[in-house]
């Protein structure tokens, strides 16, 4: 009988040609009715979870080898999505909203590449569903009699779901419910469901974030078996257990614990010393969950599903009971506790680790410390609090010295440290919003940050040699293309990125961070830095930590709160009892699993930081309801194509529209995330600090909206594009005089002549679409996660040109009035420019956010525009189209005079033919088209009654 991976094996073999289910029974050699059974199971098992592919003329074979992608699939609140293939080699695939399928967030699907874009990227289309991600939807429920529907709390879900009359249990419009869906969306027909859990009203106390924890698929509580393994766990360590394991004994060592004042589940612990030597041995003792949580026990199984506890604004769900977690597994202080240790003996010049042993062990913690009177001790900023403590003063202190060298040697190794403030919502016990204070990131932070990271890494690199299945925190070298990109931003500032080929030290990232601190770019390149970055996640080889500089890193020092530690304390348990070996039959057994372990508990580590961060912006929200109306300082965190996002003092994030940017017409450049006025040359970007006033807040999307301050209205002398040559509505002595002005070679501004204008054209055109920020620090525990998800990025804003951009997009187009000087005549039209000038230039619509790019700017290469063409890209002279040309399918009417109609300029010689003059819109009925030579419109004859 053969097994699936060698099945597998077989048919992605380069001869291999599909085969019938005789065929393949043949070749395997299967003859007993049971194995063959058995193996038509296997088979269309594997059909099952897409992994095996049935033809037309029923032959088998796997999807990549008919031009297939297997892959999940991630949705966009605007109908698109993107399909992650499980070849990690393989690039994204855009899936268009019409290519759909009636797929939804989180499917695992057969894909096929139908095309690519201009820009290089692949596109495909749903050819098969494989496996369904959403079993159940949670949302507003809306009664309209006969029928109903749920509006999905995830956007992601860009359909509601119907649920018949029948089906409603109870539900009324206003409240939150949780839909199980009944049958999926197909073409055009929506997704059925019916109501199988009323959470209450949507503005009940507490509905809110519960309805936030059937979203994310989070469990409240523990099944009955579960809590009854919990509640069989000891409450005190005999001394027999302790003899029996060959535990080292460090209860007269002198170990403490460092939390917050709010932290219950206290799994680690630290000790220092300085050795008669003149070394520092430092001892990093994690409390042993693995000898209390069996390996394929119910707690085991429990925990794997959760992957990880999660902190809400007001709970926390835990991995593990709370009997556990706060009980004989949380190091409590002056009671004996099982552990697992790592002590490292380091140089205390250079912080080199020169020796390390691992091994199991028993402590008692001799104080629970907080992060605040640790700082008050070290600092000696509180003589009461040193005094109480007075014999662990010294034990911090070179905690303290320790640290910073640590720190020290990890920055000189090149680790990228981000610091981002970072903030806690107090709420009340009805679960509302009272304060928002911001975290410290003080000394005491520090210690157990860089003594967790030095575990780690010592445990990983220890297991790495060892050669046996772990699991790994890895983080990943970012892209060749978004690191070209940020070094391009960096550029326009001033800054050099080194770097050999394509690759990029992370030292020289760092070195950049250190460069920028306390200018006043800083906010504008850590952001664009860290958007950068790829995602830490769990693998079951070692790849290295690019944001930590580290070449092997692990996840050691939390098993009360994730699973990934739990395993590892296992692994090291089994490899110390077995004198550093594994037997062959367990290395097979743990081997085959590692690489699903590792992935599950990255998956279940997203949806926990995405719970956290929609509570969190849930409360923001609400905090800020009662602001309407008030003014504050806020810095800009973000520029984008819609409008600028800010941050106040508080850390609430709010969005100023375009629309509310009153004073000017702002252009947006991307290459330098720019908010551009038009007339003003007023300047915003990221890190400035700007004035606002909270208008709107959006309970349903939990969002902010801010207006500026100080805004003067636009002047209404602006005159449409339309208008200013010469369509409908506007003086024809004003269109004329525009284009003997252009004929002449002189830059006009739009509606130069001074006619009648009505503003700008407007219509829905591309937004924009802004991603949550990670931590610049996976942690407390794990140390700087260097990852991001997607992160708002921007420059600046100024009242002037910043020198450093002189000579490029800012001064031939924005500064001044808006006027540019006439060239000389030999000058060659087009003139390249440097880097920062090179993106094309966008025009922005305040009115709809819309942002159109010239396609004489795309055409152009990134080349200056030449006299012959505007600020928008369109040719000074010869025919214009526009989208209102589109609209009219295509056809234009008229032509304008200049250089394009008579000759080339000074040669008196005839230039090329061009296409048939067309006007820019079509002829007004009530406007009659006029000789070339007349002064006056000719006026209608009135019919006669």
């Amino acid at each position: 009988m053969c097994t699936e991976q060698e099945l597998l094996d077989f048919m992605r073999e380069t001869a291999y040609k599909p085969l019938t289910y005789k065929e393949l029974e043949k070749h395997f050699g299967i003859e007993d009715a049971a194995e063959f059974k058995e193996f038509l199971r296997l088979l269309t098992g594997l059909e099952q979870e897409g992994k095996v592919l049935q033809t037309r003329s029923n032959r088998y074979g796997v999807p990549e080898r008919m031009n297939l992608l297997r892959g999940r699939i991630q949705t966009h609140s605007k109908g698109f999505a993107f399909l992650i293939p499980e070849d990690k080699e393989h690039p994204d695939l855009y899936i268009h909203a019409n290519d759909m399928k009636g797929t939804m967030n989180g499917d695992i699907v057969l894909a096929r590449v139908s095309a690519k874009n201009e820009n290089g990227k692949l596109e495909g289309e749903i050819v098969r569903i494989v496996k369904r991600a959403v079993t159940q939807v949670v949302g507003q429920f809306h009664n309209h009699d006969s029928f109903g529907f749920v509006e999905p709390d995830d956007k992601r879900i860009t359909k509601d779901i119907f649920i018949r009359a029948e089906n409603f249990k109870g539900a009324v419009t206003g409240q939150k419910v949780v839909a199980n869906i009944i049958t999926y969306p197909e073409g055009r027909t929506a997704a059925e469901g019916e109501i199988i859990e009323i959470l209450g009203h949507k503005d009940d106390p507490g509905v809110d974030i519960l309805s936030i924890i059937r979203k994310h698929g989070l469990p409240e509580s523990f099944p009955d078996d579960v809590l009854a393994e919990a509640e069989a766990a000891p409450d005190t360590i005999t001394e027999e257990e302790i003899a029996q394991q060959g535990r080292r004994d460090l209860r007269n060592k002198v170990i403490v614990t460092i939390d917050g004042e709010d932290a219950k589940d206290l799994d680690d612990a630290v000790n220092v010393e300085r050795l008669p030597s003149g070394n520092l041995l430092l001892g990093v003792h994690i409390a042993d969950v693995s000898y209390y949580v069996r390996e394929k026990s119910k707690l085991d199984e429990e925990a794997y599903n959760r992957g990880c506890s999660v902190y809400l604004v007001d709970r926390v769900i835990p991995m593990l009971p709370h009997r556990l977690s706060n009980g004989i597994c949380s190091l409590n202080p002056q009671v004996d506790r099982l552990t697992m240790s790592c002590e490292m003996e380091f140089e205390p010049d250079t912080m080199k680790r020169v020796r390390y042993d691992l091994f199991t062990s028993v402590i008692r913690t001799t104080e629970r410390m907080t992060y605040t009177n640790v700082r008050k001790i070290v600092n000696e900023e509180d003589p009461e609090v040193a005094e109480r403590y007075a014999g662990l003063v010294d034990t911090f202190k070179l905690m303290k010295e320790m640290a910073l060298g640590l720190r020290s040697m990890r920055m000189r190794r090149g680790a990228i440290d981000f610091d981002f403030q970072e903030s806690k919502v107090i709420v009340d016990e009805q679960g509302k919003p009272v304060d928002i204070i911001k975290r410290e990131r003080s000394i005491a932070e520090q210690i157990i940050e860089e003594f967790m990271l030095a575990a780690n890494e010592t445990v990983a690199e220890h297991f790495h040699w060892l050669k046996v299945p772990f699991v790994y925190r890895i983080h990943e070298e970012p892209t060749n293309e978004k690191l070209l990109t940020f070094m391009q931003f960096a550029s326009n500032f001033g800054y050099a990125v080194r770097g050999k080929g394509n690759t990029v030290h992370p030292r020289a990232l760092q070195t950049l961070l250190e460069e920028i601190r306390g200018t006043k770019e800083e906010t504008v390149l850590s952001t664009m830095l860290l958007r950068s970055m790829k995602q830490a996640k769990y693998e079951a080889e070692s790849l290295g930590h690019f944001g930590l500089a580290a070449d092997y890193y692990t996840h050691f020092t939390s098993p009360i709160r994730r699973y990934p530690d739990l395993i590892v304390h296992r692994v090291m348990r089994e490899v110390l009892e077995n004198e550093g070996a594994l037997p062959e039959s367990r290395f097979e057994a743990l081997n085959a699993r590692m690489a699903d372990i590792a992935s599950q508990s990255s998956e279940r580590e997203r949806v926990a930081v995405d719970a956290e961060r929609d509570t969190e912006k849930l409360k923001k929200a609400e905090y800020m309801l009662d602001k309407i109306g008030e003014e504050f300082t806020g810095i800009i965190s973000g520029v984008t194509s819609f409008g600028m996002f800010v941050e106040l003092e508080n850390t609430v994030e709010g969005l100023i529209r375009l629309s509310d940017m009153t004073d000017d017409y702002y252009h947006f450049h991307e290459l330098h995330m720019a908010l551009i006025g038009e007339r003003s040359s007023k300047i915003y970007r990221i890190g400035d600090e700007v004035e606002i006033r909270v208008a709107r807040v959006n309970m349903g999307d939990h969002t902010i909206d801010f207006e500026p301050l100080n805004m003067r209205p636009r002047s209404a002398e602006r005159v449409s594009f339309v208008d200013a040559r010469g369509g409908p509505g506007a003086g024809r002595n004003a269109a004329r005089k525009r284009k003997k002005l252009n004929a002449a070679g002189r830059w006009v501004g739009v509606g130069g002549g001074g006619g009648s204008g009505s503003g700008e054209r407007s219509g829905r055109g591309k937004g924009g679409s802004r991603g949550g920020k990670e931590a610049g620090r996976e942690d407390r525990r794990g140390g700087p996660g260097a990852g991001s998800e997607e992160r708002k990025g921007g420059a600046g804003r100024g009242t002037s040109v910043p020198a450093e951009l002189d000579g490029g997009f800012y001064s031939s187009v924005v500064a001044g009035s808006g006027k540019r000087k006439k060239k000389p005549r030999a000058e060659a039209e087009a003139v390249s420019v440097p880097s920062a000038a090179a993106a094309p230039v966008a025009r922005v619509t305040a009115e709809d956010g819309v942002v159109r790019e010239s396609a004489a700017g795309k055409a152009s290469g990134g080349k200056r525009r030449g006299p012959g063409v505007d600020m928008w890209g369109l040719p000074r002279s010869g025919n214009y189209k526009t989208i209102d040309d589109e609209a009219d399918g295509g056809k234009s009417y008229g032509k304008r005079k200049g250089r394009g109609d008579g000759g080339a300029r000074g040669t008196g010689k005839p230039s090329k033919p061009s296409r048939p003059s067309k006007p820019l819109v079509k002829p007004d009925a009530s406007v009659t088209p006029q000789a070339a030579g007349d002064e006056k419109p000719r006026k209608r004859k009135k019919k006669k009654e």
